[in-house]
């Protein structure tokens, strides 16, 4: 999928030098002072953006404990203005914006390909489903709460409709007109949606705190605990005693991770919708490369087969980590659970290690030629896999030192260590593999054939008969061809290699099946994590070596980024998959 791209800085300078043919006299600093304007923009932008994001970071975190006086509403107060202002923004975009005359000149090919479009739908639809649950939730006691705890999954519901719609239909743009009221809108969308990543990965983490504390201590205790440091949501406070209110508590928590990879993907979109604002594409360079997706075509279905015996299996290791760890309060149980866990991720991570080491040999072998042109999108697809690997690096350093700093060691210890280095030695594979997978040329048909040949596959449609008939059986005709060097024809031959299908060489059937095996398996380790199956909680080691205050908060700071890792690997995998 590789194209040219002109910088903006050349065309401008392009433009000096036709004005300069045209109109000897016009002063020199009028296209440099337009580029300087442009950096300027993006400057000021990136500074909305980060005093909006250092401030939405303080409130939420503020307000995840009882002795600082921020309250959540506060914090909602705050979100559902800034998603009020982006919708607003959103609004004045579709309906003048990128209707004025020359507003859109070109559009990048590569940013929000439809993968990932799909992917935000389905994470939207999962995010709207929660927000029912909230405002249901809310509303069966609106009467001891403040009223924009109901206001707010009201606007974050419209907020997501009208980015998914925005997102679908403008991912693409390269935007010329009204450049800097652009890209502050766009940071404005970015941050929002970092804003509300942030309130839901703490409420979250909230929540699932006080439901192990629930769990080991009596209620006064727990009532206790509260009052003395991390503050319950103030819903908490009422009283939730029907079955229908504690089918919508639980709905919308156990939905939370659905919107939580829904603002990252939409973050992710809208910054390549930023860095393209005032692009050029020289159309001239730009290979579009149309492929299609054919899941079930040209494989062997081995990574297929392979990567669904993952999943399901996962699943079943999942249902069963629930109920005996979660729901039980037996160690023997809770020990099993684990060791079953770890064997799991320690059987899957070691195959997944040495398939991406096999993908990656195989990549040595491609005799495609590296993309080396600008694209922003691959450029943060790139990004967001190293900057995200960085939370599970934390996660497994930490453990590896615990463990082997901690005595006495016995099984789920070993298999703790063996799990957290498998887990680093996965990443690094893998994201090699998908770095080498994306900066690939797309394929081309390899056509074994005469240069005769190759002519006739130039043609859109081919009278077969009309070729048969056209060349002599007898080789009188054909003498002089033959006689300068070149072999002579059958009808039979050239109507087979015609009508013969186009093979796959086997280094794309491997890689294919390596990237749908990889994908699949990203997914369970996705879905484990992010539906409340984390041992860095549940494995005493880590909690006695660093302490009941220390450790939970390194966990809830980077496993977030580790989830996300996972589905955007997903997302990445399955372009590499469909560019094999």
């Amino acid at each position: 999928m590789g194209c040219g791209h002109k910088d903006d800085k050349a065309s401008l300078a392009s433009s000096q030098i036709a004005s300069f043919s045209h109109q000897p006299h016009q002063p020199l600093s009028t296209p440099a002072s337009k580029e300087v304007w442009k950096k300027g923009g993006r400057m000021f932008s990136i500074l909305l953006a980060v005093h909006l994001a250092l401030l939405a970071c303080t409130l939420v975190s503020s307000g995840a404990f009882e002795k600082i006086a921020v309250h959540d509403y506060d914090v909602f107060f705050l979100l559902t203005v800034m998603m009020l202002i982006v919708i607003i923004w959103i609004i004045f975009y579709l309906v003048g914006t990128s209707r004025g005359p020359d507003a859109i000149l070109c559009k990048d090919s590569h940013a929000g390909p439809i993968w990932l479009r799909g992917g935000l739908i389905l994470f939207a639809i999962f995010s709207l489903v929660m927000d029912v649950f909230k405002i249901g939730y809310y509303s069966s006691f609106y009467s001891c709460l403040s009223a924009i705890k109901i206001i707010y999954p009201i606007v974050q519901a419209i907020f997501v409709v009208i980015q998914t719609y925005f997102l679908w239909i403008s991912a693409k743009d390269c935007v010329h007109v009204h450049l800097n009221v652009t890209r502050c809108g766009l940071m404005l969308t970015l941050t929002t949606n970092l804003a509300v990543w942030m309130s839901a990965v703490t409420d979250e983490s909230v929540h699932k705190a006080h439901s192990k504390l629930k769990k080991n201590v009596t209620e006064e205790i727990f009532r206790w605990i509260l009052k003395a440091g991390m503050r319950s949501s103030s819903a908490e406070e009422c009283n939730c005693n029907s079955q229908i209110c504690q089918i919508f508590k639980n709905g919308y928590f156990w939905l939370y991770p659905f919107n939580i990879e829904y603002s990252l993907f939409a973050s992710a979109m809208v910054y390549v919708m930023w860095k393209n604002v005032g692009r050029i594409i020289d159309h001239h360079s730009h290979h579009i490369h149309h492929l299609k997706f054919r899941l079930f075509r040209r494989t062997f279905f081995v990574g297929i087969m392979l990567g669904l015996i993952i999943l399901v299996s996962g699943l079943g290791v999942l249902i069963v980590y629930e109920v005996q760890v979660n729901s039980s309060t037996e160690s023997s149980k809770k020990s099993q659970a684990l060791t079953m866990y770890y064997i799991f991720n320690i059987v899957c991570l070691g195959l997944m290690s040495l398939v991406c080491i096999g993908g990656s040999v195989i990549y040595r072998f491609d005799k495609r030629d590296m993309d080396r042109h600008k694209n922003p999108t691959r450029t943060l697809d790139v990004a967001l896999l190293m900057g995200a690997a960085l939370g599970q690096y934390a996660i497994s350093y930490y453990s590896i030192v615990a463990i082997v700093a901690s005595t006495p060691r016995d099984a789920i210890s070993a298999l703790n260590l063996t799990y957290a280095l498998l887990m680093i030695a996965q990443h690094t594979f893998q994201n090699i593999f998908i770095i080498e997978g994306l900066h690939r040329q797309p394929p081309k048909e390899d056509h074994k054939h005469d240069s005769h040949q190759k002519d006739l596959y130039g043609l859109t449609f081919v009278n077969i008969n009309a070729v048969s008939l056209r060349v002599p059986d007898s080789g009188s005709t054909l003498a002089p061809s033959t006689a300068s060097g070149t072999e002579a024809i059958h009808p039979s031959d050239l109507v087979r290699s015609l009508t013969a299908p186009k093979k796959m060489n086997w280094r794309r059937k491997f890689l294919r099946e390596i990237s749908m095996f990889l994908l699949l398996s990203n997914i369970i380790l996705w879905i484990m994590p992010a539906f409340g199956a984390r041992p860095q909680f549940d494995n005493d080691t880590e909690l006695n070596f660093y302490g009941d205050s220390m450790w939970p908060a390194i966990v809830d700071i980077c496993l977030p980024f580790g989830i996300f890792y996972r589905m955007h690997a997903v997302a990445s995998l399955l372009e590499v998959y469909i560019m094999s």
